[in-house]
């Protein structure tokens, strides 16, 4: 049920992934949803559950974003949606950064069981650990939008994406001046999902 959930949307994002991505996609909703039942990973507790709102969500948010070669996942929990993309991007090498000890350990052995050379995770808060330059960063539900913004900013290279989503309704965020300039987008998950909105800014040069 979880494949065929998964194929529908993708399709309807026009996503055309390999099979063996496709299985990956699927083998990361059962992942989650097993480990939900002794963890305190995410609320969703059936691979479908997962699939329709955890990694649809992730590639609809994908495809609303412009191209990046690599994204820094702020507290990125159970992996979201830092997991889905890499699966979905080989090419683009993501960072998973989360504080809690169990949702880490799940990242790595996720990572390892998927084979995701593009995909490493790091334990620590983002505001403490050593940064390193990525073309792009997401903060997703970690703490209000004006905060996480600046820690968005810790994260991506001069030029380079500030990601922040949000429900119908986009994050309202001041004007500083480390941010370029911004724009809002909206965006339908799909398979009957919620519409979010993404707010994207970039990082000024130095």
């Amino acid at each position: 049920m979880a494949r065929d959930l998964l194929a529908r949307g993708l399709a309807e994002l026009g996503e055309e992934p390999e099979p063996a991505a496709l299985q990956r996609l699927v083998h990361l909703a059962e992942r989650v949803a097993a480990w939900t039942r002794r963890v305190d990973l995410t609320s969703h507790e059936t691979p479908e559950a997962v699939a329709g709102r955890l990694i649809l969500d992730s590639a609809a948010l994908l495809r609303a974003a412009p191209d990046f070669e690599s994204l820094a996942d702020l507290g990125s929990g159970a992996g979201f949606p830092g997991l889905p993309i890499a699966i979905l991007r080989p090419a683009c090498r993501v960072t998973l950064v989360e504080s809690r000890e169990r949702r880490h350990h799940f990242q790595r052995a996720v990572i390892r069981e998927l084979g995701l050379v593009n995909a490493r995770a790091l334990r620590g808060r983002a505001e403490r650990l050593e940064t390193e330059p990525h073309a792009a960063a997401v903060a997703q539900a970690t703490t209000p939008p004006p905060d996480a913004l600046l820690l968005l900013l810790r994260w991506v290279e001069p030029g380079g994406l500030l990601l922040l989503p949000g429900g119908e309704v986009p994050p309202q965020l001041p004007e500083i001046p480390q941010v370029a300039g911004f724009k809002t987008v909206s965006y339908q998950v799909p398979a009957a999902g919620r519409r979010r909105s993404l707010w994207i800014g970039r990082r000024a040069a130095d």
